[in-house]
């Protein structure tokens, strides 16, 4: 039996379940990025969706809700809380009427620069959690379990192939 699965009698463990593990590790990113950043600084999700407009400047919104993972509506109103304190710029993209191209104002920029030292800080925190000889291999596990998370979502929701694996020469 997998680890993480529904053990006979016992129900589901959640101290072995990849789901919640995965989510206990964000809010401890979360409390890390919060502890170095401060109450000054951007918040988590708005570092990402300035590190994700930096990467991709005046891209709409919608392709914002693919790039970064916040859903719609929350993005939504990260965008109009973030234009209220000038960290950001909106308008109509040419293509098309109805969405909107966004893009970091001067002072989104200062305060990207600034909130950027603190998640490097948080990063490194994280990855303290672990054996120096770890840290590599937990990065590829979550660039694949992120990549297959992207071809799900390319594939119309088809189930991803899984990674050929390696045999190991006795």
């Amino acid at each position: 039996m997998i680890k993480g699965q529904r053990k006979a009698g016992t129900g589901f463990d959640l101290s072995e379940a990849p789901s919640h593990l995965i989510r206990r590790c964000q809010q401890f990113y979360g409390d890390l990025y919060a502890r170095e950043a401060g109450a000054r600084e951007l918040t988590k999700q708005q570092f990402m969706l300035l590190a994700a407009l930096e990467q991709n400047e005046g891209v709409s919104q919608t392709a914002l809700v693919e790039i970064t993972g916040i859903d719609r509506s929350t993005l939504a109103e990260m965008v109009r809380r973030m234009l209220e304190k000038g960290l950001l710029t909106r308008e109509r993209t040419e293509e098309d009427a109805r969405a909107n191209a966004v893009a970091i104002s001067p002072a989104g920029r200062k305060a990207l620069r600034s909130a950027r030292n603190a998640a490097d800080r948080a990063e490194r925190a994280l990855l303290d959690a672990l054996p120096l000889p770890d840290r590599q291999k937990f990065l590829k596990a979550l660039r694949e379990i992120a990549q297959a998370a992207e071809a799900l979502a390319a594939n119309g929701h088809e189930k991803p192939a899984k990674p050929a694996r390696k045999r190991r020469l006795s």
